[in-house]
């Protein structure tokens, strides 16, 4: 899975696997590529994209959001973020691309806003990190900024959120997906998974990016 996965949401959960499945050990493995498919010593991989890699099975965890984040630092003083508009007067974070604040400006209806600045990183828990550390604003994936907008080091400032094609799907092996171990931990994850999407849904528009 990738590091940013691995790190925001599996690693602090993953004693809750082990309570319930004291047999069953795990070793995760943090990659920032993968090629597609499964080497011999990998009995499940999280993918992020579309659902459809050829010759696997892909069991979707949830629907993901992209919501604006920032630190609460960047609420008050006198460039404070009251309305979308007022990002203008902040730096934009972006992850991976600049694609997706592009989107968002649409759906708020501010298209002449420029995008074609902030910089970009390759993982998302760096650019999560850098709007904790009050660095500019950014477009965070719902499941991967949860845990630092509950712990109230980010807030969301405006409501609207994107509704994006792309999610996190746990994938293996056809031939493997029912053994034991994978179906005790695929019903562990899409059930935890799913109860904490369920307590994160944010009211507002969306549309699909």
């Amino acid at each position: 899975m990738s590091p940013s996965f691995a790190i925001q949401w599996l690693v602090p959960r993953l004693s809750q696997f082990s309570e319930l499945h004291p047999d069953i050990d795990v070793r995760i493995k943090a990659v920032d590529l993968y090629e597609g498919s499964l080497t011999e010593d990998v009995d499940v991989a999280i993918y992020y994209g579309r659902g459809n890699w050829s010759g696997l099975r892909a069991d979707k965890l949830h629907t993901e959001y992209l919501l604006p984040v920032c630190s609460p630092s960047l609420l008050v003083g006198e460039k404070a973020l009251t309305k979308p508009e007022d990002l203008q007067y902040h730096t934009l974070l972006h992850d991976t691309a600049r694609r997706d604040w592009k989107a968002w400006f649409k759906l708020v209806g501010l298209r002449q806003m420029n995008v074609n600045h902030g910089p970009i990183f390759s993982h998302s828990t760096m650019v999560l990190q850098a709007a904790v550390y009050g660095q500019g604003v950014a477009l965070g994936h719902s499941v991967l900024a949860k845990p630092e907008i509950e712990a109230g080091r980010l807030v969301c400032p405006f409501e609207q959120v994107l509704l994006s094609k792309n999610a996190y799907y746990m994938v293996c092996k056809p031939s493997q997906a029912e053994q034991g171990k994978l179906v005790a931990f695929r019903e562990w994850m899409i059930s935890l998974v799913e109860q904490e999407q369920q307590e994160f849904v944010h009211e507002g528009l969306v549309e699909v990016v």
